[in-house]
């Protein structure tokens, strides 16, 4: 009875991934998320104070 058999085996380590050198292109495409994203909050920021947009919802007939 020599071994190890029971319990959780540990995962083999993977090896790192190298960082991918961005190209001019996936720069341009980064900073246009990072920008776009910006608005979004910006926004976000500004329906915040006004309030919800639908208000109206379902009406319901009341009984006369």
């Amino acid at each position: 009875m020599s071994g190890r058999k029971g319990g959780k085996k540990k995962p083999l380590k993977q090896p790192k991934k190298q960082a991918k050198e961005m190209d001019k292109e996936d720069k341009a495409f980064k900073q246009k998320q990072k920008e776009e994203q910006k608005k979004l909050e910006e926004l976000k920021a500004k329906a915040v104070g006004k309030g919800p947009l639908a208000t109206v919802g379902i009406k319901k007939p009341g009984k006369k």
